[in-house]
């Protein structure tokens, strides 16, 4: 595969670049197993509809043709559960869990790596973190009936914003 370089100008990167080095959706980590993509992410309702809406030059349109978005400010009936699963960008700045390449924190690494950017320690440190959600999971299938999804809704919406389909549980 021929890399490609990105070039992020964004209202939180300007100027920055990235290369692609993987094919899309492709040659993930051995142990990496998203359960969603970010497209389909996006179309279920994560975040309120408030994250990367200025971001559609980076990624592709298909994305956003049917994600559902709110430009000014979160709504909480656009994400999937209805309910509001996320921290300030303030209280992830102060826990040191964003870092200068991603801004927006694990989901803005997760679509760059998604569309092929690899960044080693990085990657480690995000997948580790990835894993680290499966505990909701496992509190979902001991506290809640199979597919019960009016069980646990806060914990379904987080797992949803990490690319675990907790639709399914």
């Amino acid at each position: 595969m021929k890399t490609k370089i990105v070039t992020v100008n964004d209202k939180m990167q300007t100027g920055y670049k990235y290369e692609l080095s993987e094919p899309t959706g492709r040659n993930f980590d051995s142990t990496f197993k998203p359960e969603l993509t970010p497209k389909e992410m996006l179309g279920l309702g994560v975040f309120g509809g408030k994250y990367m809406t200025d971001c559609q030059n980076e990624f592709p349109k298909s994305w956003y043709a049917r994600a559902k978005l709110s430009p000014v400010a979160k709504d909480l009936e656009l994400n999937y559960f209805k309910v509001d699963a996320s921290q300030p960008l303030n209280i992830w700045k102060k826990k040191g869990w964003i870092y200068k390449d991603d801004p927006r924190g694990w989901f803005q690494w997760y679509c760059r790596y998604y569309m092929g950017r690899r960044m080693p320690k990085e990657d480690k440190r995000q997948i580790g973190r990835w894993h680290a959600m499966k505990r909701h999971a496992s509190q979902i299938k001991r506290n809640c009936y199979p597919k019960d999804l009016s069980c646990r809704q806060r914990q379904r919406q987080a797992l949803l914003h990490w690319a675990y389909d907790s639709r399914k549980i």
